[in-house]
């Protein structure tokens, strides 16, 4: 995987910024509902944010079915108010997989690059990167984000974004600093 440059200084501060946000980890699989996968991908996702500042809320593992995920995604932004949410599964091209279309209807600004980054960087690994229908979006002050299923997917795909987490969490919630002015910031360290 393509190494973002960071310096110590620059992962101390995203860690200190992160700490501001909450978060949650949905893990969609028919499988795992059931009891007959253990939710890999959805326990690395929460290690992996706590370890990077961000407050767990809630984690849930639900199957692969529209409106199961769409009531859980809008109960933890509406009710819950939870900054950031990635989902985990369902982002393929099998007939169960509809994690996108249940995103689609949950969303109200789509942010492709996002997406486009993680498809990008996952297709220096593997020409199957194509078949991912992820996508992230903004739901009121909230950005929920689709991973793949597979742990060593979703980890690969997490990594390219958390440098930009923080930064695209304060702007969603109205933070009004100015983006030229950290890219700068960030230069100066490298």
């Amino acid at each position: 995987m393509p190494e973002w440059p960071k310096k110590p200084l620059f992962e101390t501060e995203m860690r200190h910024k992160a700490n501001r946000f909450s978060c949650a980890v949905l893990t969609m699989s028919d499988k795992g509902s059931r009891g007959e996968r253990v939710d890999e991908s959805g326990a690395m996702l929460q290690e992996m944010l706590q370890k990077e500042g961000y407050q767990l809320r809630a984690y849930a593992l639900v199957p692969d079915q529209i409106e199961a995920i769409a009531e859980i995604l809008v109960q933890w932004v509406d009710q819950d108010k939870i900054d950031l949410i990635l989902t985990t599964g369902g982002t393929g091209v099998s007939p169960t997989d509809v994690t996108p279309e249940a995103m689609r209807g949950v969303i109200e600004k789509e942010i492709p690059g996002m997406a486009e980054a993680m498809r990008a960087a996952s297709l220096l690994l593997t020409p199957h990167a194509v078949l991912s229908r992820a996508i992230a979006g903004i739901r009121g002050r909230s950005l929920i984000i689709n991973l793949p299923g597979s742990q060593k997917a979703a980890r690969e795909n997490i990594e390219v974004l958390l440098p930009t987490l923080p930064h695209a969490l304060d702007k969603i919630q109205g933070g009004t600093s100015d983006c030229a002015a950290l890219r700068n910031s960030t230069e100066a360290q490298i």
